[in-house]
């Protein structure tokens, strides 16, 4: 994904769905049109893997990545960076994070929510769509 755009999807805090986090990397794909064909597919993908000639390499390999990732940047370097954010958040001088969360507990909306997410507040050639059309004169 690139930090670059870890950064503009954790900064803007914009909603990400299915096919747009496969796109992106984050999920290895996405199946089903409810919750019970999604139960299903990961009971046939689970049951697959297990079965599998190839499972005992597939764990190993995953053990070996695991390890790579671990000397390359331990977990434990994560968590001190993350901490590291936490408390610029809680006691740092902006006070951005305070106001969400004061925000978030008491149910305050937001200011503004983008256009392309609030579709029913677009103006369509030269019409608030939001509003009902206009009735026929009597």
């Amino acid at each position: 994904m690139g930090e670059a755009r870890a950064a503009a999807l954790t900064q803007n805090r914009l909603p990400v769905g299915a096919i747009g986090a496969r796109e992106m990397g984050l999920i290895d794909g996405c199946f089903g049109t409810d919750r019970r064909d999604f139960l299903a597919r990961i009971e046939q993908i689970a049951e697959g893997l297990a079965a599998s000639p190839d499972y005992t390499a597939l764990l190993q390999q995953k053990v070996a990545r695991r390890e790579r990732d671990e000397q390359e940047k331990p977990l434990d370097a994560y968590r001190a960076e993350e901490l590291q954010h936490m408390k610029l958040n809680f006691y740092g001088f902006d006070p951005s994070y305070h106001v969400a969360r004061y925000n978030f507990v008491y149910k305050i909306p937001h200011a503004w929510t983008p256009l392309y997410l609030a579709r029913h507040r677009r103006i369509t050639a030269g019409r608030d769509t939001n509003l009902p059309a206009a009735s026929p004169a009597r």
